[in-house]
């Protein structure tokens, strides 16, 4: 199931029209895709502890944040990025990145949206616009960088003749 994720990630990225798919690395797709169903879990679980349950804005978004960045990590890290190496540093990077994405993504843009009057959804949605590049580029060049961390990406089978 794992090796079978990447491999269609790799097909996908590969069929891109215009050269993109020299551009677009398997692993972007696999983020997109990991990341965009964590921020579906994210968004539940704001409306759901803020909507249902009327929690503060600030705290519903801190609970549904770390309930979703946990998720992300552990199938980005299985699912994506392969990585066999030793969880600990990994976890350590990842919770630094984490927290400067929530303090400049989540509390500032998203929460500054929100106090100035956007509908909270709408905030969070533009946040999350901000966060998932920095994400994207702090989870492969950073949490799960260097040859001992991430197995290759796969190759594809030449088309055949």
């Amino acid at each position: 199931m794992v090796a079978g994720f990447s491999r269609w990630c790799a097909a996908v990225v590969a069929r891109l029209p215009w050269g993109l798919n020299r551009l677009v690395a398997p692993t972007f797709l696999g983020f997109a895709l990991i990341n965009g169903f964590t921020f579906g879990v994210d968004l539940a679980l704001l409306t759901a502890l803020h909507g249902w349950l009327g929690l503060p804005v600030w705290l519903a978004v801190t609970v549904a944040y770390v309930c979703a960045f946990g998720l992300s990590f552990v199938l980005n890290r299985t699912f994506n990025f392969h990585s066999h190496a030793p969880v600990g540093r990994q976890a350590a990077v990842y919770v630094l990145v984490v927290i400067v994405n929530y303090l400049a993504f989540i509390l500032g843009v998203g929460s500054g949206l929100t106090a100035l009057g956007l509908e909270y959804h709408l905030s969070r949605l533009l946040a999350g616009a901000c966060e998932a590049v920095y994400m994207y580029s702090a989870m492969r060049w950073l949490v799960f960088r260097g040859r001992e961390a991430v197995h290759p990406e796969p190759e594809l089978a030449p088309d055949a003749p």
